[in-house]
């Protein structure tokens, strides 16, 4: 069978008590005020270089890549660019004339507009600086047909047509 384990009376162990001793010593000792300082805040010593290291880092690669100084709302940095080219979107429905009906289209910030319209052709032209426009028209008219054409600043980029009662076309051109 097994043998009987005996509970060991208390001895101390000169290994596992000797650490905390020596603390208890050290804190009861007055000229060890600074190793005891030094035991309870070495973390936050250690993150807080840590972090002073990481800023001076990051400062002195923004210089050795030459990168633009932070934005600023005051600074001159804050003024508007001007314009440089200047685009002319232009929806055009055309179809018989006395056509009756309904034109859906996309404005220069991509909202849909609806417009009725009581004759063809119908025409509108929209003016933007943005770099790229999607635009975008809808129309469905009373006739037996009905065209659509997007052009921007003069060149055609979309052109459709259709037949039919109440036709209904549409034009897309992307990255106007």
């Amino acid at each position: 069978m097994h043998p009987t384990v005996r509970a060991r009376p208390n001895v101390a162990q000169p290994g596992r008590n000797a650490f905390r001793h020596r603390l208890c010593a050290n804190r009861s000792n007055e000229g060890n005020i600074a190793v005891n300082m030094l035991v309870k805040a070495w973390v936050p010593i250690t993150v807080s270089i840590a972090v002073a290291i990481g800023g001076v880092a990051v400062v002195h690669l923004r210089d050795a890549f030459g990168s633009e100084p932070i934005f600023t709302a005051t600074g001159r940095g804050a003024q508007p660019l001007d314009p440089t080219f200047v685009k002319h979107v232009t929806y055009d429905v055309y179809g018989p004339a006395g056509t009756a009906g309904s034109v859906n289209y996309l404005d220069m910030g991509a909202t849909t507009h609806q417009v009725d319209f009581t004759s063809l052709p119908w025409t509108l032209t929209i003016t933007t600086t943005t770099p790229a426009v999607l635009a975008s028209v809808v129309a469905q008219g009373d006739g037996s047909n009905i065209s659509c054409r997007i052009t921007v600043n003069g060149v055609v980029k979309a052109e459709q047509s259709a037949a039919g009662h109440d036709a209904q076309i549409s034009c897309l051109a992307k990255a106007a």
